[in-house]
């Protein structure tokens, strides 16, 4: 394999990063001015997870819990050590945005490692490379869910980078199949999508390495060239214990706290179980559940929505992402075998998303709700993000190939280069006129929610600044966290040995739970949870009563 070309854009990498930076800057501070940076309950119980290995009664790591992995967490934790960055939601959001720049230079690269025809960098491939960079950029969905801390940003950083190292390697570059691994092994420890991401990149690494050795000419191999492949080998190797390490170590921390190494599957907080209570309360199932076609449209179209609010431009996008699977085997290609495999192997790599949320739909107990199919509601309707860098690369396939390929003359070239200008602007303006689908979800889904937990807030504020309180954390520790009250004032569900099953019997939650007077100052009590359920006949002095509509009613009891 030849070494792989120089590239000479630094000038419009820094460009790039600064025109990302001041995108997710101004975004933020818009989303954060009109209050909706913590709108997703989700980000909230992100932030919180994080801020209670070190503020807890009892800190550390094990505070991480299960279901959710743990590197999200573990990169907000130098954030929210400072109080205000912590109640303001501040903390949680930096990393969603340090990963959103990066996504936008991921992209950028990809497209350059994708559309370079043999190593050499042209003007096609660098007006396609800033097309994939702004419509991966300029989405407005992404651009308000990396102004929160929910995992997309970081994800979807993630694993851009992981296929444009992988094409580097396809490129000759053995060095960069350890970067792909670090990415994925990072992935892996971010979105369970992660997990197979990895099992098909590794699968691909393996067709790549195999076709190096075959490129060329049939006389043998040099000592130089023995040498190169030998070196592969190890950095493949490497590659293989990177990307095996980050899921086998979470399924030993699960098997070593919970005693379950699937507990994040099978446990009580899983997807699985938490779709078993809804059943049981009289639901029916989630569409697509056990039905993998059903399953494949819906993430589609949320897919779709995540693009355009306007279904004629929803459909388009489909079609554009077929065309541009057309246009690439026309496009010019590197003559190596293993690059040429190597470019519909990262196209592959890139609708991963596709087959593993069919899967996890109709098996895994996720729900997708899009507001034009039944049951025509918000939820879940984010995932569909993960497919917009696939859509961003075939934008920029479709552009390469109309300047490259196509025999029209220079003005129906412009014309098809603006049309495809014109369909990115049109349909995100759809967007931003009716607001981006990510927010309104978040605005319907936690409406109540929020409401709920400020009124909550209020009261907390007013008690004791030395008091501590016996609560259930799990529902509502968004109002622990407005009200600015220290964790380490809270006895909760995690202050407790989780591989004691299935309760600790020395545990500080049993033992608060038990006696809530020898151990709090106030207890607040949501109808239905643990600590209703434990206050029950204890005769304690209640202070207030809380209701929401849509929401369980909360009590506020003193002990003392």
């Amino acid at each position: 394999m030849s070494d792989p070309a120089p590239y000479r854009w630094d000038s419009e990498v820094r460009l790039l990063a600064w025109l990302a930076t001041c995108v997710s800057v101004f975004s933020f501070l818009f989303y954060f001015r009109h209050g909706e940076v913590l709108l997703y309950g989700d980000a909230v119980a992100h932030m919180n997870i994080a801020r209670r290995v070190f503020d807890s009664q009892t800190p550390g790591l094990l505070q991480l819990g299960t279901v959710w992995l743990p590197l999200p967490h573990l990169l907000m934790i130098p954030f929210l050590i400072s109080d205000s960055m912590w109640q303001q939601g501040v903390g949680g959001s930096l990393p969603s945005m340090i990963a959103y720049v990066f996504g936008v230079l991921g992209v950028f690269r990809l497209v350059r490692n994708l559309l370079s025809a043999g190593g050499e960098l042209d003007a096609p491939a660098r007006v396609a490379a800033w097309t994939a960079a702004i419509v991966y950029g300029a989405n407005p969905n992404l651009i308000y869910m990396q102004s929160t801390a929910m995992g997309e940003s970081l994800y979807l950083a993630l694993s851009v980078w992981a296929v444009a190292y992988f094409l580097e390697f396809a490129r000759g570059d053995s060095n960069a199949v350890v970067k792909c691994g670090w990415c994925l092994a990072a992935a892996s420890w971010t979105r369970y999508d992660g997990w197979f991401l990895t099992i098909v990149a590794v699968a691909s690494v393996a067709v790549i390495a195999r076709l190096s050795r075959t490129d060329g000419s049939n006389s043998r191999p040099k000592k130089r060239e023995l040498k190169a492949r030998h070196q592969e080998r190890a950095q493949v190797a490497k590659f293989i214990l990177i990307t095996a390490a980050a899921p086998a170590l979470w399924l030993l921390y699960n098997g070593i706290v919970y005693r379950n190494p699937l507990e994040f599957e099978n446990g009580p907080y899983s997807a699985k179980a938490i779709e078993k209570r809804t059943q049981t309360a009289g639901t029916v199932g989630h569409p697509g559940s056990g039905n993998v076609a059903a399953a494949s449209l819906y993430f589609l179209k949320a897919a779709q929505w995540n693009m355009a609010d306007k279904e004629w431009l929803q459909k388009t996008w489909i079609a554009l992402g077929l065309l541009a699977l057309v246009a690439i085997q026309f496009s010019r290609s590197n003559p190596m075998p293993a690059y040429t495999v190597s470019r519909w192997l990262a196209l592959g790599l890139l609708l991963i998303p596709l087959p593993f949320y069919a899967l996890s739909i109709a098996y895994g107990g996720v729900p997708i709700f899009i507001p034009a199919w039944w049951p025509f509601s918000h939820y879940n309707v984010r995932y569909g993000l993960q497919v917009l860098p696939g859509f961003a690369v075939a934008v920029a396939i479709l552009m390469h190939w109309g300047m490259t390929w196509v025999r029209l003359a220079g003005r129906l070239r412009v014309a098809a280069s603006l049309a495809i200008v014109a369909l990115v602007v049109t349909s995100y303006f759809s967007i931003w006129h009716a607001d981006p689908i990510c927010l309104s979800e978040a605005k319907i889904n936690m409406r109540t929610r929020n409401q709920f937990e400020r009124q909550i807030a209020g009261w907390l504020k007013g008690l004791p600044a030395d008091s501590t309180l016996l609560m259930y954390l799990g529902d509502h520790v968004g109002a622990a966290q407005q009200a600015g009250i220290p964790l380490k004032r809270v006895i909760n569900e995690g202050n407790h040995r989780t591989w004691r099953q299935p309760a600790d019997p020395e545990g500080l939650w049993e033992h608060a739970l038990s006696n809530p007077a020898r151990y709090a100052d106030y207890v607040i009590a949501f109808e239905g949870d643990p600590v209703w359920q434990a206050v029950q006949g204890q005769r304690l002095k209640e202070v207030a009563e809380l209701h929401t509509t849509g929401q369980a009613r909360a009590i506020v009891y003193q002990t003392r």
